[in-house]
């Protein structure tokens, strides 16, 4: 009975010590446990400041890029302008390099005129664009025509800083902000000031392009998916005097234009192009009004102009705007959506000219709004500034779009008099607008 007694008490014993020591265990892993959570919250702290110390850098090398691209642009006398500097010529290794021999997952964007690459030459992020081979003209012309382009330099062209003779490659600098037509798609947070701003640099670049010497350059595909963006939302417009570096014959070939023409970028091709074959300076004016309506309403570009024509007339135009850009200011809107529609005149004549004064008013827009205009600066139709005054039969000058679609709506009275009109020509008001600009340039 003792003996039974002394070995239950011995396995009680045994019994209690492995309980312990698995307790000890226990705490000791909890305890371990507590130090990986630990490591694990200080090395995820770590990656977080490593991560953002790269995005810190990366914009830092942006902005300094910028300076240094800035800097070269006042080397040559001038902010910008044609460049003495020379192309660089790179050989189709040094482009291999760059893009781990153009890899797909290099790859960031293709379009009739052919693939782009992301890669890193010249110490720096760059885009290679190799051109369709099938469609090119002579290497001695395609050599000749990129010359040109690589002498303009503009704040708001995205700049061509190489080329490759073995193939057809043109290297141009690296814009991460990625492209205008993507932003618009997926409702990203562009302001409608930041909105404003952009229209305002397409202005300025298209400006530059329209009074080129020795002869202007069309940009003739004009559309957002070529206009791109930087880290802090300022706008480059990219793919001008492409269309150069191909032959004439090539340009009119239908299967190149299927091919070179992106879903949905007939919208933007001038409809006057569609009969005369030929693109000028107001086939860019025609692309940019859709851009503007775009920008205010978020919508595709398919039946735009209709849909902000109708909206203007009744006078609903906050109805289609884009609540994704914030409130926009009224003043400002009327003013975009009023441009943005008679440069999509159908007839290329009605369609304004872009002077230095109108990129300036568009710089300066969200400021106007705080002035008092005067009187005889406003239309009678629809109290608002205007901007193409036009005479009618009856004396009175009117805003081109008001008394247009006054006109167009059946009506055959004058406004002010309700007496019929002997008739329904119009004729600018070169003086008034004149006076106009210049109170606009006088806003500061």
């Amino acid at each position: 009975m003792i003996e039974e007694q002394d070995k239950d008490l011995k396995e009680k014993e045994e019994m209690t010590h492995k309980l312990n020591m698995t307790m000890r265990s226990i705490a000791i892993l909890d305890t371990h446990g507590l130090e990986t959570n630990c490591m694990y919250k200080d090395i995820a702290g770590e990656i977080r400041l490593i991560q953002t110390s790269i995005e810190t850098l990366q914009k830092e090398k942006q902005k300094v890029q910028k300076q240094k691209d800035e800097a070269r642009g006042r080397s040559c006398g001038k902010v910008w302008g044609v460049s003495s500097r020379e192309l660089v010529q790179f050989s189709i290794s040094d482009l291999q390099i760059a893009t781990c021999h153009f890899s797909e997952s290099f790859k960031i964007g293709v379009g009739g005129y052919g693939a782009v690459y992301k890669g890193e030459l010249l110490d720096r992020t760059v885009a290679i664009k190799k051109l369709n081979p099938h469609y090119m003209q002579s290497q001695s012309d395609f050599l000749q025509q990129v010359q040109i382009l690589g002498k303009l330099y503009h704040p708001h062209l995205v700049t061509l800083l190489g080329l490759c003779t073995e193939d057809w490659y043109l290297v141009y600098e690296y814009m991460p902000g990625g492209n205008l037509r993507d932003h618009l798609l997926h409702k990203s947070s562009i302001t409608w000031k930041n909105r404003l701003q952009i229209v305002a640099q397409i202005a300025k670049g298209l400006l530059f392009l329209h009074t080129s010497n020795p002869e202007k350059i069309v940009h003739g595909n004009l559309k957002p998916e070529n206009i791109l963006l930087d880290s802090y939302n300022s706008c480059k417009i990219c793919d001008f005097g492409i269309s150069k570096l191909f032959p004439n014959q090539t340009l009119h070939c239908p299967s190149f234009r299927r091919q070179s023409v992106s879903k949905g970028a007939f919208s933007y091709t001038d409809p006057e192009f569609h009969v005369s074959g030929s693109l000028t300076t107001k086939s860019d004016i025609y692309s940019f009004g859709l851009i503007i309506l775009q920008m205010l309403t978020g919508r595709s570009p398919e039946g735009l102009s209709r849909e902000v024509r109708k909206a203007v007339s009744c006078r609903n135009l906050e109805s289609i705007l884009d609540s994704s850009a914030g409130d926009w200011s009224a003043f400002v809107a009327r003013r975009l959506a009023g441009l943005g529609l008679s440069c999509c005149e159908l007839n290329s004549r009605d369609r304004p000219e872009l002077t230095p004064s109108l990129v300036r008013e568009l710089e300066q827009l969200h400021t106007l709004e705080e002035r008092v205009v005067p009187s005889f600066f406003l239309c009678p139709i629809s109290q608002e500034l205007m901007y193409d005054p036009q005479v009618a039969a009856d004396g009175f000058t009117y805003e081109g779009e008001a008394i247009r679609g006054w006109l167009g709506s059946g009506r055959g009275t004058s406004p002010m008099t309700n007496l019929t009109l002997s008739h329904l020509d119009l004729t600018p008001n070169p003086s008034l607008r004149l006076a106009i600009q210049c109170w606009i340039s006088n806003s500061h």
